[in-house]
């Protein structure tokens, strides 16, 4: 057996604490404990919204009256807004320990920020997207200065709760999160815009939308299961003359491709406008 996979068998996720038990924070919790990878007992949150504090309670998660109790976790996941992670840092600022493992998925905020505010803390820094609500997500991992080997392959496995889980260099982060991380919303309008198609042709909508879902879901599985290349996938369906090359041209008309790699580009920029505004 491989040294990874020994120690993925023996994987344990020890006390783990969330700040933020929202979308994201909470479809982790979910996938741990669904998955085995942790025991109510080892579990505790904090966040202020009742809804999510109603949800927790119905999995038995312990709760935390403030984040700076989180703290006391092995691990802690930071999983809250941009928009407020400045007030939550300044709250649990110097609140680490050594060898105090700390995991934040918090969009444009960079390690540097983190470590600084969190001294004796390894940290790392993720970006997983909303699929990890079904367990079909996918989750970048980067590892701080003080991270170790060992650190990335417990965030790695922590994510794989979600589903699938890469590491990446922290350059790289802005990039993911305007491709996957944005990438559900693009593939969503995608499947809107498709079943309209259908409903246009004089296909039922409930129809139209079940064929158009499951289209994507069984192309994206033939691209990762089969490891089958998108141009490859495409030239299977479009023969000569066919309806499929036609609705492709259609499709290269209107600028498709480009309009994609537009959508990308501009939801990075915006990462990165974000990452900038963390360094102040």
């Amino acid at each position: 057996m491989a040294m990874e996979e020994r120690k993925r068998e023996h994987w344990t996720a020890g006390r783990l604490g969330f700040i933020g038990a929202g979308s994201m924070g909470g479809a982790l919790i979910r996938g741990l404990l669904a998955s085995g990878r942790v025991v109510r007992e080892d579990l505790l949150y904090c966040d202020p919204d009742h809804l999510r504090q109603g949800e927790m309670a119905d999995l038995w998660v312990k709760r935390a009256r403030h984040n700076v109790d989180v703290m006391t976790a092995d691990t802690v996941v930071l999983a809250v807004k941009p928009q407020v992670a400045a007030g939550v840092l300044q709250e649990i600022k110097g609140q680490d320990r050594p060898g105090q493992r700390v995991i934040s998925i918090i969009a444009g905020l960079p390690l540097a920020v983190l470590e600084e505010a969190l001294p004796q803390a390894r940290v790392l820094r993720a970006m997983p997207n909303t699929p990890v609500l079904v367990r079909a997500g996918i989750t970048a991992v980067a590892a701080g200065s003080r991270a170790s080997a060992e650190d990335l392959l417990y965030a790695l496995e922590l994510f794989r709760a979600g589903g699938r889980a890469v590491t990446v260099s922290e350059g790289h982060l802005d990039a993911v999160t305007g491709l996957s991380g944005s990438g559900p919303a693009y593939v969503a309008l995608f499947i809107e815009a498709l079943a309209d198609g259908g409903v246009k042709m004089g296909l039922p909508r409930a129809l139209a939308l079940e064929l158009a879902a499951q289209t994507v879901l069984g192309t994206a599985c033939l691209c990762l299961e089969k490891g089958l290349h998108p141009a490859a996938l495409k030239d299977q369906v479009a023969s000569p003359g066919g309806t499929t090359i036609h609705g492709l041209h259609a499709l290269e008309q209107g600028g498709f491709r480009a309009a994609v790699m537009s959508a990308v580009e501009s939801a990075t920029w915006r990462a990165q406008d974000l990452a900038a505004a963390g360094v102040k």
